[in-house]
């Protein structure tokens, strides 16, 4: 899951980012807001955490700018502003969240984990196709009863189709959710990843759709 952090404080900020990283999120980091209006108009990502204190343009200007655009994106304010009035405003101005610094990051993921399921509309914390069943907070995948080993890259592009199943993902789709800015990219990972899926859960779990990407069918109801 690739979420975007706006925050300016480094050491606060190399702490989120590692340990959001640790909990199998795909973080890019901005550091003021200007700079986080440019990253979310040119990429897509499952969540914001978002700082109010922020250089260039505050964060609540950040994210009027968002609403006002259309943009849904789930937004968690995080901020030193504890006062109930700054919590209100937050919200009212269309945040889905609010935590206050200092946070747990175990709490600050389980928080990001909702965020992007009520955003998704599913209610269970599951996410389940047949006789697959892939915990997101656990980090674990069972077929059939039985528990499959994924790599942390497989297990996010497992995800990232469930998450979508019905709708072709894009190649540039799915690296944008499973790379973060930086990271070395080989040409033909995404499809060695595909194959070790279809290998350890079945051939016919991700389809090809040629010339366009890759899709896990709806689920039969």
């Amino acid at each position: 899951m690739r979420v975007l952090l706006v925050e300016d404080d480094r050491m606060l900020g190399d702490g989120v980012q590692a340990g959001l990283a640790a909990a199998g999120f795909v973080v890019d980091w901005v550091r003021d807001g200007e700079a986080a209006l440019a990253a979310l108009a040119g990429e897509g990502f499952a969540a914001v955490l978002l700082d109010l204190g922020l250089p260039r343009r505050d964060g609540l200007s950040v994210l009027g700018s968002l609403r006002s655009a259309g943009n849904a994106v789930p937004v968690m304010i995080l901020t030193a502003r504890d006062q109930i009035s700054d919590k209100v405003r937050g919200l009212d101005l269309g945040a889905d969240d609010y935590m206050v610094k200092p946070f747990d990051l175990d709490e600050l993921a389980a928080r990001l984990r909702a965020l992007v399921r009520r955003a998704s509309g599913r209610a269970d914390a599951c996410l389940r196709h047949g006789e697959l069943v892939i915990d997101p907070a656990a980090r674990t995948v069972m077929l059939r009863g039985e528990a499959v080993s994924l790599t942390s890259r497989e297990f996010d592009l497992l995800r990232v189709l469930l998450d979508a199943a019905g709708r072709v993902l894009t190649r540039r789709v799915l690296e944008e959710q499973l790379y973060a800015w930086g990271d070395a990219v080989e040409s033909n990972a995404l499809e060695v990843h595909i194959h070790h899926l279809r290998r350890k859960l079945g051939s016919d779990l991700i389809r090809t759709v040629r010339g366009v990407g890759y899709l896990i069918d709806e689920a039969a109801r």
